[in-house]
């Protein structure tokens, strides 16, 4: 159920996210893309699910647009990671950013004493299965035409999940991670994601085993992260090795992680001094552009882009890994779209 909806244009982002890098469309000459916030409710739940859609105004050559479903990190909302939504859409990709209302910025309002018991409570188990929910409803609205646009509009053959921090777990979820409760295997896997964007995955507090949680995700997946990247939550706290071990973690070959020298957990946030006044917009226009690159490698088996851009960014890279073939069968695929001019 939509109770609001707004829409307003917009346009690509300034100087250091618009500046030239390799990507597999070419750069419009005038990117633009639309904006609409959408209230929804999960009656079944009884919760709210409100969601941010950037939308692009040039599709590929089928028309159809592929999406990414965005999950914030703890104490976030749907108006954050608007670099990303903004960079991808600009490029063909629709991204619906989903708040979670358990986990959400509502967490910093009240009682500056209760911060901690806020924080710990939305860590627990109940939050971060509403979370997977939460995305699996807003596609189902997307689907369904309740954010505006037609369905058909929408490639369903070509939909990522991705989050930063707590919404990384929430993409792994979507993607297939599961954990054992009770001798039993809890999935909250979607089968129409065919992808994952993980950005500063916290690990899976509380779980022996790395290999069985994330052995049945069998997407292609890409690992973002930094070398000061430190989650520090009373009871949850987590450093860059736990993003690296998520990465090992990971059966499927089709991964690639990045590391960036220096910065923070949070530099990948709407915030923009963290982790160094130069480096934090460098970060984000390189986050924007490898994920883009990862996309177009998966959707469009096309992995020009991934494939060099290391080389232009390795001055504020500590590590990168080879690049595996993120593109399932490609060769016995016709490419659909190959691109936006």
């Amino acid at each position: 159920m939509q109770t609001n909806r707004r829409q307003f244009n917009t346009l690509l982002l300034a100087a250091p996210f618009a500046a030239a890098h390799p990507l597999a469309w070419a750069e419009p000459a005038t990117p633009a893309f639309t904006v609409s916030d959408h209230d929804w409710i999960d009656t079944a739940r009884d919760r709210p699910v409100p969601a941010r859609l950037y939308w692009p105004t040039r599709t590929a050559q089928d028309g159809r647009v592929p999406l990414v479903l965005f999950s914030h990190g703890m104490g976030g909302s749907r108006a954050g990671y608007s670099y990303l939504g903004q960079h991808w859409s600009a490029r063909g990709v629709a991204s619906l950013h989903v708040q979670h209302v358990g986990s959400d910025s509502s967490l910093w309002r009240g009682n500056p004493f209760g911060v901690t018991g806020r924080l710990q409570n939305a860590a627990q188990d109940k939050e971060a299965i509403a979370r997977a929910v939460d995305i699996r409803f807003a596609l189902d609205q997307m689907l369904a035409g309740e954010a505006g646009r037609d369905p058909a509009a929408i490639d369903a053959s070509r939909i990522a999940a991705a989050g930063h921090s707590y919404g990384a777990n929430t993409a792994l979820l979507t993607a297939g991670a599961q954990v054992m409760r009770n001798d039993v295997a809890v999935s909250y896997r979607d089968a129409r994601v065919s992808a994952a964007i993980l950005i500063s995955a916290p690990p899976f507090y509380g779980e022996s085993s790395l290999a069985t949680v994330l052995g049945a995700v069998s997407v292609p997946t890409l690992h973002i992260t930094c070398s000061d990247d430190v989650i520090q939550i009373p009871g949850f706290v987590s450093g860059v090795e736990d993003r690296i071990a998520i990465f090992d973690a990971m059966a499927d070959p089709r991964k690639f992680l990045t590391i960036f020298r220096g910065g923070s957990h949070s530099i990948f946030t709407d915030r923009a001094f963290t982790g160094g006044v130069s480096l934090n917009p460098a970060v984000k226009a390189a986050t924007a552009s490898l994920s883009m690159a990862f996309l177009n490698s998966v959707f469009h088996c096309d992995e020009t882009a991934l494939r060099t851009w290391h080389g232009d960014w390795k001055s504020i890279v500590e590590r990168t890994t080879e690049v595996a073939s993120l593109a399932p069968r490609c060769q016995e695929q016709t490419v659909r779209g190959a691109g936006v001019s």
